[in-house]
């Protein structure tokens, strides 16, 4: 039977626990057996950006991306959730500059950089916000190479119906083990194919994939090998995922989306971790997804270094003063 683990978050105010956010999880580990679980690892939901690091393999599989001459850069990029700043806008830009195409052809809108930094050089530089500021804009831009690679129409290639779409679909059934007839399929946030699977398979997709990156299997071992090399390229500065994998030196890879869901890998004991926050609410996502790796062995109680900032936020009201907290349920200090 699997462990069950308590994984919700609370939010305090003086000693009142005011607000609770409950988390649901799944834990796999070898011979894709569920090792632990919080709530309901059943639950369905989308997939959102967790998906990235398997919606780029088709494309490395493909020969495409190595026939443009790109490397561990762009595939981090291909992979990333990034925050925005200069140097993710200008790498974006690059990747469609090899393929004679602009920012205009990508089908993703633009919004404020999600990183601090990337959003106050945008303000303090007068720069205009573009799809390539989009956090997908990697993504996009390697779904764009995938398809003038391939000989096939750049127009559209968001549509589920178009080859790039299908192909990542199937990417992703494949890896999870569930069926193309029983995947459901909606519009993510950028404007592509998401898929809507049960957590425990997100979770078995990532066990496999942190066993064939530790078995070294060309593909998925060069995408977690650029992710460990630039983790600054998945996220951005001071974003949660490149500080896991930089304070874990690569030992953690993990995979923000949307909507309260987060993956993880751990290669080296073929570990895949999600969790999901019911409500959506990013600002307890990161402090389950953490809590459920210490409660696992992965990571240490006390978090070292800069995780430790992560796991316990300070509540504040419109003054700056700290009047409560976010934590891991169950969690009060003595």
């Amino acid at each position: 039977m699997p462990r069950t683990l308590a994984a919700d978050v609370e939010v305090t105010r003086a000693d009142v626990v005011e607000s609770r956010h409950f988390v649901h999880a799944a834990v796999v580990g070898a011979n894709d057996a569920l090792e632990a679980t919080a709530r309901d690892a059943s639950l369905v939901t989308m997939w959102r950006s967790c998906a990235k690091p398997f919606q780029v393999l088709p494309f490395l599989a493909s020969g495409g991306f190595d026939q443009l001459g790109w490397g561990t850069e762009e595939l981090a990029l291909a992979c990333a959730s990034h925050g925005g700043e200069p140097e993710h806008v200008a790498l974006a830009g690059r990747m469609l500059d090899a393929i004679g195409l602009e920012q205009g052809d990508l089908a993703c809108g633009p919004h404020e950089p999600l990183s601090t930094r990337g959003a106050r050089l945008a303000r303090e530089l007068g720069t205009p916000l573009s799809r390539l500021h989009n956090n997908c804009s990697g993504k996009h831009a390697a779904m764009l190479a995938r398809a003038f690679t391939s000989g096939w129409a750049t127009q559209g290639y968001e549509r589920a119906d178009h080859q790039v779409q299908r192909a990542c679909v199937a990417e992703v059934a494949s890896w999870s083990g569930v069926p193309l007839d029983d995947m459901a399929l909606g519009v993510d946030g950028c404007g592509v194919v998401v898929m809507g699977l049960p957590l425990d398979r997100m979770a078995t997709a990532y066990a496999r994939w942190a066993r064939a990156v530790q078995a070294g299997e060309e593909h998925p071992a060069r995408t977690a090998a650029a992710i460990r090399a630039h983790p600054h390229l998945l996220g951005g500065t001071d974003r949660f995922d490149s500080v896991l994998i930089e304070e874990t030196g690569g030992r953690v890879i993990s995979k923000v989306g949307a909507e309260g869901v987060h993956c993880a890998a751990v290669p080296e004991r073929g570990l895949g971790v999600t969790i999901k926050v019911e409500d959506g609410a990013i600002r307890a996502q990161h402090i389950a997804l953490l809590r459920v790796l210490q409660l696992i062995g992965v990571l240490d109680d006390p978090l070292p270094g800069r995780l430790a900032d992560w796991i316990r936020r300070p509540l504040r009201n419109t003054r700056g003063e700290v009047v409560g907290e976010l934590r891991a349920a169950g969690t009060a200090r003595a």
